[in-house]
C-alpha cells in the first residue's frame, strides 16, 4: 500500500518522476485535510442521511441538523475524490460508500474512523518523541468512554483481513480448541469458528477490557463457541498441551523483543502436539534495502506510531520466525494479507 501522491496521467507521472511536483504537500497538506473531512462527514451522519437514496445538500444538512453550505462544501470535496455520487442533482452513495461508510454494513469503518479522532490526538506527539525517543503508552490514558470508542474502532478495523486469516490460516484435521491472547472484540475467533464448525475458542484479555469487548462479542450469535477470560498472557500460565491453535492478531507490537520471546515459548507449551501458533501482525522493514517493498511500506508507518503510543513497534518477519524457532516450534511459510496490504499471517507448528 503506498500512501500520498499518485500520478493519473503521464504529465503528473513525468512530474513526479522528475521530481517537478512538490510531493511533500500531497503527502501532508491534502492527506491531512481530506482525511479530517471523510472523518467529520462520517461523524455527522452524512452518509447514513444517503442511505435510502439520492438527496441535494440541502435535504442532507436538514436531516443531520448540519449547516448547508458547510455541508454542499464537503459533499462536493467527498465527490471529487469518489466517495459519492452524483445524478439527476442529487448525491448518492457508490459502492465504496456503501460498503465501508454505513454503520449497519458488515464492512463498516465508521467505528474506527470515530476512534481515530483520539488517534489524531495522539499523534501530535511525535515532535517530541522525536527527539526524547520517550513512549507515551496512550492506552493507559483511555476514558472508559474512549477505551470503548478504541475497542469498536479495531472491530472495525479487523473484519476484512479476520475473514481472510479464517479462509488461509490451515488448522490441524480435526481441531478444536483454539486460545485467542488479546483477541478484545473476539472477531477473529467468531470467523475461525464460523469457518472450522466444530472449532471453539477462548479469548483471554485484560479484564477491564472484557465489558465493551463482550457487548460487541454478543451481536455475532456465537453463543459459548466464543468466550471471554480475563487473565495477562505475559503473566499468567497458559497451560500445557491444551490448544489446537492458539492466535495473536495485532498484538505484537505491544510487546519488546524479551516479552515476545517469553510469550513464544509459553504458546509451544500450550500447544497440542501438531498444534499451530498464528501471528498476524504489519510487518517492518528487516532493513532500509527493503525500504521499497509494496508489502512493508505499512509496517513502516506503524512502526513509527506503536514506538511513540506503545512503547515497541512493528517486527520483522525474521524477528518473528526466530522467536517462533527459539521456542521449538516449526516455522511456515508467511502468508500475505490481501485485505491488509503490508500484514501477514505467521504460522509456526509445534512438532508432534
Amino acid at each position: 500500500m503506498r500512501l500520498g501522491a499518485h500520478a493519473e496521467t503521464v504529465i503528473e507521472w513525468l512530474a513526479l518522476r522528475l521530481n517537478l511536483g512538490p510531493k511533500p504537500l500531497a503527502d501532508t497538506q491534502a492527506a491531512f485535510q481530506f482525511a479530517r473531512i471523510i472523518m467529520a462527514a462520517s461523524r455527522a451522519g452524512l452518509f447514513e442521511a444517503l442511505q435510502d437514496g439520492g438527496r441535494t445538500a440541502q435535504e442532507i444538512a436538514a436531516a443531520r441538523g448540519t449547516d448547508p453550505r458547510a455541508t454542499g462544501k464537503v459533499l462536493d470535496a467527498l465527490l471529487a475524490h469518489g466517495y459519492l455520487g452524483y445524478r439527476n442533482r442529487l448525491y448518492e452513495l457508490n459502492r465504496l460508500s456503501r460498503k465501508w461508510l454505513l454503520a449497519d454494513s458488515p464492512h463498516t469503518l465508521v467505528h474506527k474512523l470515530d476512534f481515530q479522532e483520539i488517534e489524531w490526538r495522539w499523534t501530535e506527539g511525535f515532535d517530541q518523541w522525536l527527539f526524547d525517543g520517550k513512549a507515551r503508552d496512550m492506552h493507559r490514558t483511555l476514558s472508559p468512554d474512549e477505551w470503548r470508542r478504541y475497542q469498536w474502532g479495531m472491530r472495525d478495523f479487523s473484519t476484512a483481513p479476520a475473514t481472510e486469516v479464517a479462509w488461509r490460516a490451515r488448522l490441524p484435521d480435526g481441531a478444536r480448541v483454539m486460545l485467542d491472547i488479546g483477541g478484545s472484540h473476539g472477531f477473529y475467533s467468531v470467523q475461525m469458528c464460523r469457518r472450522h464448525p466444530e472449532l471453539t475458542a477462548t479469548i483471554l484479555e485484560l479484564a477491564e477490557a472484557i465489558p465493551a469487548a463482550a457487548e460487541i462479542l454478543s451481536r455475532e450469535g456465537l453463543g459459548r463457541r466464543v468466550v471471554h477470560v480475563a487473565g495477562n498472557a505475559l503473566d499468567d500460565d497458559l497451560g500445557t498441551d491444551i490448544y489446537d491453535a492458539v492466535l495473536l492478531a495485532n498484538l505484537i507490537h505491544h510487546f519488546d523483543a524479551e516479552q515476545n520471546l517469553r510469550l513464544a515459548r509459553k504458546v509451544a507449551r500450550a500447544l497440542r502436539p501438531g498444534g499451530v501458533f498464528m501471528i498476524v501482525d504489519a510487518i517492518r522493514i528487516a532493513s532500509p534495502a527493503e525500504a521499497n517493498r509494496p508489502s512493508r511500506r505499512l509496517g513502516a508507518v506503524l512502526d513509527v506510531y506503536f514506538a511513540l503510543t506503545s512503547t515497541s513497534g512493528t517486527w520483522s518477519v525474521a524477528a518473528i520466525q526466530e522467536w517462533q524457532r527459539s521456542a521449538g516450534l516449526r516455522i511456515l511459510r508467511p502468508i500475505w494479507l490481501k485485505t491488509l496490504p503490508g500484514a501477514a499471517l505467521l504460522p509456526a507448528i509445534r512438532r508432534g
